[in-house]
């Protein structure tokens, strides 16, 4: 006779997407594993002299945290996005002032997107991080074409005022990167990486 426990799949763990964004709902969802969102309370405000790429961190890895806290038996994935110009954080414009605003600041620039992943499963005790970093080179935009485009998109809760996956790849010239998902908000690679260090399977 067939042993049938050993042949039923090992239970997965209960996994959270410590995030608020639709963005990041939509890109955990092309794993196919069952999660749930939960909005983590945490201070986004950057520390004085902080760099970009380490606020992006810092923040991935509270906002995993905190959830985890509340529960610690799950699987906690955390994200945060943040826009780099020449060593100048730019986060989320909240408004069309504030967008024209970075979007003239950026144009003909550089512009570097840090996408941190952190994953915390607090009763094994594991904290995991990872981050991705996205080079962006903006086209040299005029005013009308920031207003159409804002006008179009309003991508005001974007890092950088910037949404590649829709009507912002028309601001760009190039990107480069090694995972390709990271610029939209949550870097696919990087995040099955340390769901399989964690001890999930993907696929």
């Amino acid at each position: 006779m067939e042993n049938l426990c050993e042949q039923q799949p090992a239970a997965l763990p209960r996994l959270i997407l410590g995030s608020t964004s639709r963005y990041r709902r939509q890109l955990l969802a092309r794993l196919g594993l069952p999660f749930e969102a939960i909005a983590p309370d945490v201070d986004e405000t950057p520390q004085p002299q902080e760099a970009p790429a380490a606020l992006a961190q810092r923040l991935a890895l509270a906002k995993a945290q905190e959830v985890a806290a509340r529960y610690p038996d799950a699987v906690v994935i955390g994200s945060d996005q943040v826009a780099d110009l020449a060593g100048q954080p730019l986060g989320k414009p909240g408004s069309h002032v504030r967008a024209v605003a970075q979007l003239r600041q950026m144009r003909g620039q550089t512009v570097v997107f840090h996408t941190a992943v952190a994953l915390v499963w607090q009763a094994r005790g594991l904290a995991l991080q990872d981050i991705a970093q996205v080079r962006t080179r903006f086209r040299a935009l005029d005013d009308a074409e920031i207003e159409r485009y804002l006008l179009a998109e309003q991508p005001y809760d974007c890092a950088g005022s910037a949404k590649s996956e829709g009507l912002g790849i028309s601001l760009l010239d190039a990107i480069d990167n090694d995972d390709p998902t990271a610029l939209i908000g949550l870097p696919l690679i990087r995040t099955c990486r340390l769901l399989r260090q964690a001890g999930l399977q993907i696929p």
